[in-house]
């Protein structure tokens, strides 16, 4: 069974930095991202619904720069789970989100950079200011990302962190990390 592909990889005039599309988000954080229609689901949204699912394969084909921009958010999510689990105590939501929010902005690789875990698939950004404007859209992408993980994790009203979330927080997609 293949893994599930991002239905964005077909859209038309997406920009690309790189080899990775920068694609519209529903986002209450600024930032460079162009603003997606409120009433349908953004890549957010595709990655979080994709997350369980594709962190079970070892391997994924890329078929398109939204594939590539798939990979990060789901890598990120796995990152944010393990975040979550290897506090001392079970985090509260208001402690969590300030954890995910500073690993959010935290200073993280982009594809170019040396220590970037996944240059061998991605292309580094063309000059220094795709690669700003590109780190710039991954920040709000991962702030974004981080607030929507933390609605999902405590969804249930008891203020401990969903166990069918943080059951994946060991499991690596294409055993890979971003590293953060």
């Amino acid at each position: 069974m293949p893994a599930y592909h991002s239905s964005f990889n077909e859209e038309p005039d997406i920009r690309q930095v790189g080899n990775m599309s920068i694609l519209p988000i529903k986002s209450k954080y600024r930032g460079p991202a162009p603003t997606a229609d409120p009433a349908q689901a953004d890549c957010i949204d595709e990655a979080l619904d994709l997350f369980r699912a594709n962190s079970l394969f070892r391997n994924f084909e890329i078929k398109g720069g939204a594939d590539r921009l798939l990979i990060v958010l789901i890598l990120f999510v796995s990152d944010c789970l393990a975040k979550i689990g290897s506090a001392r105590s079970v985090p509260s939501q208001i402690e969590a989100t300030k954890m995910l929010n500073t690993l959010a902005v935290d200073n993280f690789p982009v594809p170019g950079d040396a220590n970037f875990s996944l240059n061998a698939h991605y292309a580094p950004p063309a000059s220094r200011i795709d690669a700003e404007q590109l780190r710039q859209y991954l920040t709000q992408v991962r702030q974004e990302l981080a607030a929507r993980l933390i609605e999902r994790l405590y969804a249930d009203g008891t203020g401990k962190p969903s166990k069918w979330w943080m059951s994946f927080q060991k499991r690596r997609f294409m055993s890979r990390s971003l590293g953060t």
